[in-house]
């Protein structure tokens, strides 16, 4: 960002200070510790909100508590202790830097709240009106909208706030997936990535997957991942044959968004790409999605289909030019 940007920036807050603002940073939770127990109690709110698993509660709660919870805590729980880190889970140690960077960048109060977990939007709201905050923006670390993640976090500021006697002026930002800063701070990882481990004859974007009929419903969250690309690809000046995108993350039986990020890196590696750089733009921050799923498990996909290099570009987390767009973004809207 320019310092005519920043100044512009500072000044919109400056005018607001009368009736003070703070900012709402949500991002989905993570276990509080890597182990089977913390991991259990994680899951089973996650995966108890009908947003994200939309059976009848009848039907899954049974099957939840009796046979994945069970099965899978201990698996998963494996998992994380792979990427742990010595200050705590990587996701939640980088939500913390994004919202302390962000109240720093923008000279008011931020307070962070989880969906599943804590801090909690309660906790977070104390903090803000405590600070005397009379408008809040609401910024979900989720750049594309999606019912799962987007609307989750909605629902949980809603309930955070019903039992209040005082609700500020908020403002919600539901998505920033074309937000040119935004855009722009993804280019800028990936040159920098390209800088120093050399760039790969393919760029890969891979997102969160979401069940094929979220998306029949209405969820835009697959347009606007397919946007997020192309105006990524653009940005970078490359061809269509140069970058493309796939789905990640697949859980039940349903069908999901295709094509599967595994899938895709195994036909790259057959169709004769031998060195493959991959993205994962809807993610703000590394967590197990990335750091396990996509650098360990995909990595080992590709590579065992043949192909010979495999560049993982991190999450934007706490980089300068992640907090400068949402800066921008969170400012552009007051």
């Amino acid at each position: 960002m320019s310092n005519s940007q920043h100044a512009i920036s500072t000044a919109s807050f400056a005018k607001s200070k009368q009736h003070q603002v703070g900012v709402l940073v949500m991002n989905l939770g993570t276990p509080k510790t890597p182990d089977t127990a913390g991991v259990k109690a994680f899951l089973k709110d996650f995966l108890s909100d009908g947003r994200v698993v939309d059976v009848n509660p009848w039907l899954w709660q049974p099957l939840l508590r009796g046979v994945i919870l069970p099965t899978r805590s201990p698996k998963v729980a494996k998992l994380y202790q792979s990427i742990w880190l010595e200050s705590g889970s990587p996701l939640q140690v980088y939500s913390d830097a994004i919202t302390q960077g962000l109240s720093e960048r923008l000279d008011v109060p931020c307070a962070l709240a989880m969906t599943y977990g804590e801090p909690t939007v309660n906790q977070a709201l104390d903090q803000l009106l405590a600070a005397g905050c009379e408008r809040i923006v609401v910024l979900p670390l989720y750049p594309q909208y999606s019912s799962t993640t987007t609307a989750a976090a909605f629902d949980a500021l809603a309930e955070g706030l019903k039992q209040r006697f005082f609700v500020p002026h908020l403002h919600f930002i539901e998505r920033y997936f074309d937000h040119d800063a935004y855009v722009q701070a993804l280019a800028q990882s990936v040159r920098e990535h390209w800088q120093q481990h050399g760039q790969g004859e393919y760029l890969l974007c891979s997102y969160h997957g979401i069940p094929v009929r979220y998306a029949e419903s209405g969820d835009p969250y697959g347009e606007q991942c397919e946007q997020t690309t192309q105006l990524l690809g653009q940005a970078l000046g490359l061809k269509p044959e140069q970058i493309g995108m796939s789905y990640q993350s697949k859980f039940g039986r349903d069908p999901w968004l295709e094509p599967a990020t595994d899938d895709r890196l195994a036909q790259l590696a057959q169709s004769g790409v031998g060195h493959v750089d991959v993205i994962t733009p809807a993610f703000s921050c590394d967590c197990l999605e990335t750091l396990e799923e996509i650098n360990i498990q995909s990595r080992e996909c590709f590579l065992e289909a043949g192909g010979h290099g495999f560049g993982f570009i991190p999450c934007l987390n706490a980089e300068k030019q992640h907090i400068d767009a949402l800066a921008q973004i969170v400012n552009d809207c007051l």
